[in-house]
C-alpha cells in the first residue's frame, strides 16, 4: 500500500470518529402517567332483571245472558264506578210477565195443596166410621204428594224467571274501571243461547306482577349463590321499572312462586303485587322486574368503564408492584349502582389496576401510577 492511500484511510478514520462523538445517544422516552386504583370492598344484594307485564287484580266481563234489546246504558266509556251501580237495562217487560204468571202459578199450586191436605184429614176421619173405604183415603194421600210436588215444581218456576229478570239489569261486581261499550242502545242482544260481552271492568287498585324465571337460569342463581356462601331465597319486596329506561321505579311484593315447572315452556311463574290507588298502571303493560335472590359479603367491585372486552372476554389491566401492565382475563358478575361492576374472579381486593386510558395501555408496558 503506497503512502498516499495510508493517508487517506487515516483521514476518513478521524473523520469518523469525529462524528460518532459529536452525535448525543437517544434519551429512554419517560413512562407515560397512568391512573389506576384498588377495587371496591363491600356487601352487596345479588339481583337478576326480567320482563313481565302488569295486570289487574279482578277482571270481569259484564255479559247479557237474556235476549231483548239493549234499552239503557248508563256507561261512561274508561270512568270508575262503584259495586252495585246499574250499567245496562235489557228490555225487562217479558221477564217481568214471566214472573207474574209464576207468582200466580205458584198461588194456584198452594191453594190446590191446602184443599188436598184438607180433603185428606176429612177422608181419614170419614175412614173411622167406615164412611170411606181405605182406597179413597190413599188416593186423598197420593193427591197431598202430588201438589205439594207441584208447589215445589211453582216455587222453581218462580225462582227461575225472577233470576232471568235480575239478567235484564247487569250491575258492577265490584269497584273498578269500564271500558267502553260493544253494543248500543237499541241493538237486539241474544244472550240466551251463548252469554254476550257488552263491557270489561278492571279492578286496579291492586296491580299483579306477573313474569317467568327459566328454570337454568333459576339453577344458575342457585350455583352463583353456592359460590357465594348464600343461598337462593324469596324476597319480601322486589323492584318494579317501567318508562323509558325504567325511569319509574315502583316497590312491589312477592306473593306467589310457582310449585312446579312448566312442562311446555320450562319456566317458573312468579307474581307480585303492587298498589296503585292513583290508577297510573294499566292492565297489559310490560315492565322489567329487578328480583334480589342472595347477598354477597365482600365483594371485589371494579369501575364498570374500566373493564375492557375481546375475543377471549372481559379483562382488565392490572399494574404489579413494580408498575408494569398486566393484561389479565376476568369473570364479571353483575352491575352495582350503574358504575361498579362485580369481579368474582380474576383480581384480589389489594392489586391495582388501570382506570382510564385503556387504548393507551398494553400487557409489558411501564407505567407512572397515579390516583
Amino acid at each position: 500500500m503506497n503512502t498516499t492511500i495510508k493517508i487517506t484511510l487515516i483521514a476518513l478514520s478521524s473523520l469518523l470518529m469525529a462524528s460518532c462523538k459529536g452525535k448525543k445517544q437517544p434519551t429512554e422516552a419517560p413512562a407515560p402517567s397512568i391512573s389506576v386504583t384498588t377495587p371496591e370492598v363491600k356487601n352487596i344484594t345479588l339481583t337478576k332483571d326480567y320482563p313481565g307485564y302488569l295486570s289487574s287484580e279482578l277482571m270481569v266481563n259484564l255479559v247479557a245472558r237474556v235476549n231483548g234489546y239493549l234499552q239503557t246504558s248508563h256507561l261512561v266509556a274508561g270512568s270508575k264506578v262503584q259495586k252495585g251501580d246499574l250499567i245496562f237495562v235489557i228490555e225487562p217487560d217479558t221477564y217481568k210477565d214471566n214472573v207474574i204468571q209464576a207468582e200466580a202459578a205458584l198461588k194456584t199450586s198452594k191453594a190446590q195443596l191446602d184443599y188436598a191436605r184438607s180433603n185428606y184429614e176429612r177422608m181419614k176421619e170419614a175412614a173411622k166410621s167406615g164412611a170411606v173405604s181405605q182406597i179413597q183415603v190413599l188416593q186423598a194421600q197420593s193427591t197431598v204428594a202430588e201438589m205439594e210436588a207441584s208447589v215445589r215444581n211453582a216455587e222453581a218456576g218462580l225462582n227461575t224467571a225472577r233470576t232471568n229478570l235480575s239478567y235484564c239489569y247487569i250491575r258492577a261486581p265490584f269497584d273498578g274501571r269500564i271500558t267502553r261499550a260493544n253494543y248500543d242502545i237499541g241493538n237486539y242482544i241474544n244472550g240466551s243461547v251463548q252469554p254476550v260481552t257488552l263491557a270489561t271492568l278492571y279492578k286496579d287498585d291492586l296491580m299483579y306482577v306477573n313474569f317467568n324465571i327459566e328454570d337454568n337460569q333459576f339453577m344458575k342463581m342457585m350455583i352463583t349463590a353456592a359460590r357465594n356462601d348464600s343461598t337462593v331465597r324469596l324476597p319480601e319486596t322486589i323492584s318494579v321499572h317501567l318508562g323509558d329506561n325504567g325511569r319509574q321505579n315502583y316497590t312491589g311484593r312477592l306473593d306467589y312462586l310457582s310449585p312446579n315447572v312448566d312442562l311446555s315452556t320450562g319456566t317458573l311463574n312468579v307474581r307480585a303485587n303492587l298498589e296503585n290507588k292513583d290508577g297510573e298502571l294499566k292492565s297489559g303493560l310490560y315492565v322489567t322486574i329487578t328480583l334480589p335472590y342472595s347477598e354477597k359479603k365482600d365483594a371485589v367491585l371494579v369501575r364498570d368503564a374500566s373493564i375492557g372486552t375481546d375475543q377471549l372476554g372481559k379483562y382488565l389491566y392490572i399494574v404489579n408492584d413494580s408498575n408494569i401492565v398486566r393484561y389479565r382475563h376476568i369473570e364479571p358478575g353483575q352491575l352495582v349502582d350503574d358504575t361498579l361492576r362485580q369481579v368474582i374472579s380474576g383480581i384480589e381486593p389489594n392489586e391495582r389496576y388501570v382506570t382510564t386510558a385503556l387504548l393507551k395501555v398494553r400487557d409489558g408496558m411501564s407505567i407512572t401510577p397515579i390516583k
